[in-house]
């Protein structure tokens, strides 16, 4: 069921300016303000936990940066 909230014209102007996207609705804005503030579950943190084994057993040379991601794509 939706619903429908007043806001000011200030806290709009907020929403709109944390906008990843021209596209996100307030309400995908909302959602992402509130996934910052909640506690990672609990296969999130074993995947982290994971992950930094293998950092610390590897180094970084099994993952691949951003740069070169975007270099592969073409970008």
């Amino acid at each position: 069921m939706a619903t429908t909230i007043q806001i000011s014209n200030e806290l709009r102007n907020l929403l709109v300016n944390r906008k990843m996207h021209p596209r996100d609705t307030f309400e995908d804005v909302i959602f992402d303000l509130i996934e910052d503030t909640m506690e990672l579950s609990e296969e999130t943190k074993k995947n982290l936990a994971e992950i930094e084994k293998d950092v610390e057993k590897n180094g970084y040379k099994n993952f691949v940066s951003f740069e070169q991601i975007k270099k592969e794509a073409g970008l």
